[in-house]
């Protein structure tokens, strides 16, 4: 098998390849230190050629003027690759939503110029979810994704916060987000959880029953967190070490009237989320505490709380004013920063020196990287319940789990390991063992390389190849195309129980078009009958035409209709039409279309509207491993398809391979089939004669709903959006 050149997408925060900038801000937490070490042990692996990190372009004098270098390389096979997007300045993730399609035209661009296309593609977060779902279907390439986080929990936080919606949606994106987060799940090949506990969070999203999981726990450098007994790296770098290590006493010692006791040590972003308050309530409150050990918190990189961002600046003067009150002025320390590359795993070893406990009391951590981290050091844990630390603590045997809101008990958990030699010992001993064989970052490449090759073998077509097809002039599709129509059929184009309102001045607009006006039909229909209508209608010949509802793609030159094998070959991965149809059987309410109306990628029915039942659709087809589109319409037709087929995503992929501005095209459809035309840059016109199925979707500066039926209502699209006079 051809070896691997693998794109890792990470939009947001501040990526580099060193000095990574850890807890700046909410943007630089995990993820970022996740995908630099995930991109780092891939490009180690043996069948792995290369791996691209691509993220944003940033040239801002607020940060390093290293985020403004559009290619860093860190290895032979590892490389930074930043695309111009959302402006110059360093952004909240929250902004660069609008600014997506922007990024995936400029990271198609770049691929094409540097000829480095991947053969697997991996995003992380809702926001490169987004991108890659786009390049898969433009480029042909799979892709797997992580999320890190879900927009569906976050927003139900801040609803139960009392936050209105309509400031949710305006701060936070959340409708972009979880759209995002819903087509990853129904088009990646897979999402990556850490834990068994993860996966069960995207139980809420209408999707979760298309996606395919996978539990990798993530890694670390287990030659960099070594137990505290070790010495770290080689003994070339051992006086930098020793350096090091002096900087890290003196940045915590300066605080602390006793620095020789042991330490409670919490390190996190200042993210109200992480529960420090707590720690800080517990340690406060009880004297004991207090006499035995010192409170240390890493709560992210400052230099001014005024400078933070309002969350973050509310966490951190809630700390302080914590602080005073429980008077733990030299007991308790915060520095303002450290440096995450070299002194976080420092940092675990002074504590490990010092027989001190790691806390970590989040509300619910999704993994938990630091209680690895810490117990790779052979540092002790008190950490939460919630979350994927019930998968680590039972198998490293490094700590004890509780209830982070239990105050009582969090305080006699952290007295009986800092007051039980024998148990400190047996949780150091333990963790700093089992993490080397629970919890490398080499074992995670391993798994994560090997799935990859599985998928790829089961999916065959990838990878979009450009050839010149016989028999065709494809010159006017390589032409700058400043305007297009694509425009559904039946309901839309034509309307013949109607009359027809404005065919035939559309049909003379089109056939009188420009050359940069290119015109297609996008419908459920199969080729043959494309071809009876547009003679039987005397149509204009279209430039390419979409159809069997996305399955197929067809170019014309004045006689042939050519098929993009491409697309076919794509989408025919993972396909298994033959059970699809066995497993339908069973479905009284369904009656298989007639034999013309099916074609290899497409299973077709007629369905009673009044007995239509989504949820037995999903049970009969099960929890199999392809995944599949259903699309009704019209209140009667209902139709099976692969799951990256359909007409929207047949549209991307044209408008990417020759080239065509999607914010210049109009799609005009009246049914279910034709929704996901409306979405991305493209601009929808919904035709007066709509279907039921449209009748909850809003007009907006990309929709517009019409008053006129069929081709009339297509016109008064066309000059709404001033594409005619």
């Amino acid at each position: 098998m051809t070896k691997l050149r693998i794109a890792l997408i990470n939009l947001h925060g501040l990526v580099k390849g060193s000095g990574l900038e850890i807890g700046r801000d909410a943007d630089n937490g995990g993820q970022t230190k996740y995908v630099y070490e995930l991109a780092d042990f891939l490009s180690r692996h043996e069948e792995v050629e290369h791996v691209h990190v691509f993220t944003r372009l940033i040239d801002d004098p607020d940060v390093s003027p290293e985020y403004a270098v559009p290619v860093e390389i860190i290895n032979d096979k590892l490389d930074i690759r930043r695309i111009p997007f959302a402006g110059k300045k360093y952004k909240p993730k929250e902004q660069l939503w609008a600014h997506l399609d922007a990024c995936v035209s400029g990271i198609v661009k770049h691929l094409k110029k540097n000829d480095i296309f991947p053969n697997w593609i991996h995003s992380h977060y809702g926001d490169a979810g987004y991108v890659a779902k786009e390049l898969s279907t433009i480029l042909n390439i799979p892709f797997a994704h992580t999320g890190h986080s879900l927009g569906f929990h976050k927003e139900k936080k801040l609803e139960a916060l009392g936050m209105p919606a309509e400031e949710r949606q305006k701060k936070f994106k959340f409708a972009e987000r979880v759209s995002a987060e819903e087509s990853t799940l129904e088009l990646s090949e897979f999402i990556v959880a850490s834990t068994e506990q993860e996966i069960e969070t995207y139980k809420p999203y209408q999707n979760f029953h298309k996606g395919k999981f996978h539990a990798i726990p993530p890694g670390i450098d287990t030659s960099k967190f070594v137990a505290y007994y070790q010495q770290e790296g080689d003994s070339s770098k051992q006086m930098e070490e020793e350096q090091r290590k002096y900087w890290v006493s003196e940045s915590i010692s300066k605080f602390l009237m006793n620095p020789n006791k042991p330490v409670i040590l919490a390190l996190s972003r200042p993210d109200r989320h992480k529960n420090l308050h707590t720690l800080i309530d517990v340690y406060g409150q009880d004297k004991e505490l207090q006499s035995i050990a010192n409170l240390v918190i890493f709560a992210g990189i400052r230099k001014d709380i005024q400078d933070k961002g309002d969350s973050e600046k509310e966490v951190l003067t809630n700390l302080l004013l914590l602080m005073d009150k429980y008077d733990l002025y030299g007991k308790m320390a915060i520095p303002k920063k450290h440096d995450v590359d070299n002194e976080v795993s420092i940092i675990y070893r002074y504590a490990a020196e010092k027989r001190g406990v790691f806390v970590n009391l989040a509300l619910h951590e999704n993994f938990g990287l630091t209680i690895i981290e810490s117990a790779s050091s052979g540092l002790p844990v008190v950490v939460t319940q919630n979350g994927g630390p019930s998968e680590i603590i039972p198998k490293c045997e490094n700590g004890e789990l509780v209830d982070p809101l239990n105050t009582e008990q969090i305080k006699q958990s952290l007295l009986s390991i800092l007051t039980n030699e024998e148990k400190w010992k047996h949780y150091s001993n333990s963790g700093a063992i089992n993490i080397q064989k629970f919890y490398s970052w080499k074992s995670h490449a391993d798994q994560y390389v090997e799935l990859i090759k599985e998928n790829l073998s089961l999916s065959g077509g990838f990878g979009i190849k450009k050839k010149n097809y016989p028999g065709i002039n494809i010159e006017r599709l390589k032409k700058k195309v400043s305007k297009a129509l694509i425009t559904d059929i039946d309901g839309t184009l034509i309307e013949p129980a109607e009359g027809n309102p404005g065919l035939k001045e559309l049909k003379n607009l089109m056939k009188n078009r420009d050359e940069d006006f290119a015109f297609a039909l996008a419908t459920g229909r199969n080729l043959p009958l494309v071809k009876e209508v547009i003679e039987e209608e005397k149509l204009p010949l279209p430039d390419f035409i979409i159809c069997s509802v996305g399955t197929e793609i067809y170019y014309t030159n004045g006689k042939d209709y050519i098929l993009d094998k491409g697309w076919a070959s794509f989408l025919s991965g993972r396909w298994k039409r033959e059970e699809i149809v066995n497993r339908l059987k069973s479905i009284s309410w369904l009656k298989p279309q007639e034999d013309f109306a099916q074609n290899p990628l497409k299973v077709s029915y007629y369905y009673d509207e009044d007995k239509y039942d989504h949820e037995q659709l999903l049970r009969v087809l099960g929890d199999i491993w392809y995944k599949v589109n259903i699309i009704p319409s019209h209140g009667k037709f209902l139709d099976f398809l692969p799951k990256r087929a359909s007409k929207g995503n047949a549209i991307q992929y044209l408008c990417h391979k020759w080239s065509i501005n999607m914010g210049s095209v109009v799609a005009s459809g009246d049914s279910g089939n034709d929704i996901d035309m409306f979405r991305g840059a493209i601009k929808g016109v919904i035709v007066g004669n709509r279907s039921t199925e449209l009748n909850d979707i809003k007009p907006s500066n990309k929709i517009y709903i019409a008053e006129g039926h069929a081709s009339e209502g297509i016109l008064e699209g066309l000059r709404h959006y001033k594409i005619i006079k």
